[in-house]
């Protein structure tokens, strides 16, 4: 992965930088997209999330890992960078994957499923954050989304653990799932190198008392204490992980 990042920064090489450049890459990428089982059970699963500042230049990311199915905290990683793509609308990733790749890279621990704060193949070209964070990190990752980008279907029932497909263009790509009773429900997406009774499976055993998954929701408390701290602190100029 060290090809991966650019020499002075958290952004990859050749990193789009117009609408039409970003759209373009994930039509070719989303060729590349595995739906495939699991090699073997998970033990260690990460979270991952990003946010920015109020004036949209900095990014901060995090990751937090935990042993699975346990969930016992092992170690969390965060980084702050530049952000390198505006805010559009189904081109998330190119806003968000370097920095959450960087987060990754700090962890000691190599996680074997990666949840990630937002859509894996739910999404108008196949490839969402989930599935171009996957690819880029050779990692099976799960689209954990809050809201609908794409798709059909009908609410679950009330009950947690209660789920309906998904459907875009005629073909399911996720679950409308409902992790707490009577709590809005959740968009589930398999991003890469898992398959969808997977994502559903690890989702539900990563969720305690709260409608996100617990390395998700960990990840984001992270990155708002990072996004704090930079309003009372000079921002890192090396981009070194902020533990």
């Amino acid at each position: 992965m060290n090809e991966f990042m650019a020499a002075d920064a958290h952004l990859p090489l050749d990193w789009p930088e117009t609408y039409q450049d970003a759209v373009a890459l994930q039509e070719k990428l989303r060729h590349q997209v595995q739906l495939v089982p699991l090699p073997h059970p998970p033990r260690l699963v990460a979270g991952v999330d990003a946010i920015c500042d109020r004036s949209d230049q900095r990014i901060f990311g995090a990751a937090a890992l935990y042993r699975y199915p346990e969930l016992e905290l092992v170690e969390e990683a965060g980084v702050a960078g530049q952000c390198p793509f505006p805010y559009r609308t189904g081109l998330l990733s190119f806003r968000e994957v370097p920095i959450l790749a960087a987060a990754l890279l700090r962890l000691k621990a190599r996680p074997d499923v990666v949840l990630v704060d937002g859509q894996g193949i739910a999404h108008p070209r196949g490839l969402g954050l989930a599935a171009h964070l996957g690819l880029v990190m050779d990692l099976p990752a799960i689209g954990v989304a809050k809201s609908r980008l794409v798709g059909e279907g009908t609410e679950p029932e009330m009950e947690a653990g209660s789920y309906k497909p998904l459907i875009w263009q005629g073909k399911q790509v996720g679950l409308i799932l409902r992790t707490r009773r009577g709590i809005k429900p959740l968009y589930i997406s398999p991003g890469h190198r898992i398959t969808l009774p997977e994502c559903l499976e690890m989702v539900l055993g990563c969720v305690t008392r709260y409608r996100i998954p617990l390395p998700v929701r960990q990840a984001d408390l992270l990155t708002r204490r990072l996004r704090a701290a930079a309003l009372t602190a000079a921002p890192d100029a090396t981009g070194q992980p902020w533990r």
